[in-house]
């Protein structure tokens, strides 16, 4: 019971994180770019990630929580399927490049947006959305992989 209610929570925490990514860069992030000038772009961004950035925080804490119970209740990273090492060390990354978007990149561009120097919060925003783009694609992967470890377990 414990193990089912640790896997909801994880894929929760996964569906969150990597969906938001999937929504921002593959929906929002054209429309904006096509439909709004600078300023009002930059001040929606800084909204959006301001609102979601939070929920990102709760899934890393969700998807490692509950990972590593998972690990212990199947007996340690020594007894799971060689994809369990490689969805930590994607999530690790993520984790890493999330950090760098967050404490770096947003707090830049907050900063430019609130005194409106749209050409640093433009910049700023400039380097958050590759690293995104990084996110986005490990996250996919890391559900690649937690499939292919279910199918072959």
């Amino acid at each position: 019971m414990i193990s089912r209610i640790m896997l909801t929570l994880h894929l929760l925490g996964a569906v969150v994180w990597v969906g938001g990514m999937f929504f921002a860069y593959m929906a929002l992030r054209p429309v904006a770019a096509a439909q709004l000038q600078p300023p009002a772009r930059l001040a929606l961004w800084a909204g959006v990630f301001g609102r979601f950035f939070p929920w990102v925080w709760v899934s890393i804490v969700l998807l490692f929580g509950s990972g590593f119970a998972l690990v212990a209740a199947a007996g340690g990273f020594g007894a799971v399927h060689p994809g369990v090492h490689a969805m930590t060390a994607l999530g690790i990354l993520m984790v890493l490049i999330y950090c760098s978007i967050y404490f770096v990149l947003f707090r830049r561009m907050k900063a430019g947006v609130a005194a409106a120097d749209w050409q640093g919060a433009g910049a700023a925003l400039g380097r958050i959305r590759p690293l995104i783009a990084v996110n986005l694609s490990l996250g996919l992967a890391v559900v690649v992989v937690a499939k292919l470890g279910l199918l072959f377990s």
